[in-house]
């Protein structure tokens, strides 16, 4: 059985703005992460993904909820700081660039969590260094560079073995290949997934592009207006999507061969646009743009429910008094999918 490292409880951060108005940038999402496992976190820019990371990491406050890390709540209990000081939990950022000092020394910029967590010499310190560039499958001598002289993925290969320094067991990747060229970043997805294998890493892998979960995460989650709208094993995800909104995000993939083409749901367009986060339209968040909605939508906020094994979903359609069939839906915890 797989252990749990991360369990979220019904976390919430919203930002004030003027006039007592707030940004719901986060409202109320449950997630598991467990051992040696890739969770990816996929929306669209403003869904509230990379606030969950910030949270997380303690950039940022939660306003509620709980974030118990191997069974402490580091939400409520201040140890959330600690915890990332402790070097436990670890965070790449989507541009490499801003993230590592451009007047110091790879050298210099990857040995600062070094001196901080570990007791080493200056001798232990460049062996160290070294040691996690070859990890990463960098040449030991890149170590005296400067990040100006080294292309966009070497530099995220960089903060990738910066991040192992301190020997997490949780790392989150936040769009870590974005900024990258494609053939760029096949090249950091492929080391990435090697260094998961052999540090048994837990990955929170945060993204907006759906078609790189597939053969990347374990299981992946939707999030709409700071929302979890669905969540599923990634097979299951994506052969029987079941959120409209889902659906639509998957009918947008771009296909590469003419099979591919063949089996590809037709295109999904929505109604509207996409609400602002200050004023999210009560009862379902999707529903001003649902192709599928129902008088409940607007009015009541639906509860996740797991619909097939370890698949839920957030959506009226699949309550069992709205017709839908109830040996197939259940209320209840979040899955244990370690089972």
């Amino acid at each position: 059985m797989a252990e749990k490292i991360l369990e979220i409880r019904g976390l919430k951060k919203y930002f004030p703005i003027k006039k007592g108005l707030v940004v719901k940038a986060v409202d109320g999402v449950d997630l598991e992460l467990y051992k040696g496992e890739t969770l990816g976190l996929v929306g669209e820019s403003g869904s509230g993904k990379s606030t969950i990371a910030y949270t997380l990491v303690g950039m940022y406050g939660a306003t509620a909820g709980d974030m118990i890390y191997q069974g402490d709540n580091i939400a409520k209990t201040g140890l959330k700081r600690t915890m990332c000081q402790k070097g436990e939990i670890q965070i790449v950022f989507q541009d490499p660039g801003s993230s590592l000092n451009p007047r110091r020394t790879i050298q210099k910029s990857m040995e600062v969590p070094i001196r901080i967590h570990e007791k080493m010499s200056h001798t232990q310190r460049v062996r160290r260094v070294e040691e996690l560039l070859e990890a990463v499958g960098l040449p030991k001598d890149f170590k005296d560079k400067m990040p100006r002289s080294i292309g966009g993925g070497e530099r995220q290969l960089i903060s990738v073995a910066r991040a192992l320094a301190t020997n997490p067991s949780l790392m989150i990747l936040d769009e870590p290949t974005s900024a990258l060229d494609v053939s760029i970043q096949a090249k950091v997805i492929r080391k990435l997934m090697e260094l998961q294998r052999k540090y048994d890493l837990a990955y929170l892998f945060i993204t907006h592009d759906l078609s790189l979960m597939r053969n990347v995460a374990n299981r992946v989650a939707i999030m709409y207006l700071g929302r979890i709208c669905e969540l599923a094993p990634t097979a299951d995800f994506f052969q029987n999507p079941l959120h409209p909104y889902t659906q639509m995000l998957l009918s947008s993939i771009p296909v590469a061969t003419e099979q591919e083409e063949a089996v590809k749901p037709a295109k999904i367009l929505s109604e509207g646009e996409i609400p602002s986060p200050v004023n999210v339209p009560p009862g379902c968040s999707f529903h001003l743009r649902c192709r599928d909605k129902m008088p409940i939508c607007s009015g009541e906020r639906p509860m996740m429910r797991e619909v097939f094994p370890h698949h839920w979903v957030c959506c009226h359609k699949f309550c069992p008094e709205n017709g839908q069939n109830e040996e197939s839906n259940r209320r209840g915890a979040m899955p244990d999918v370690s089972k």
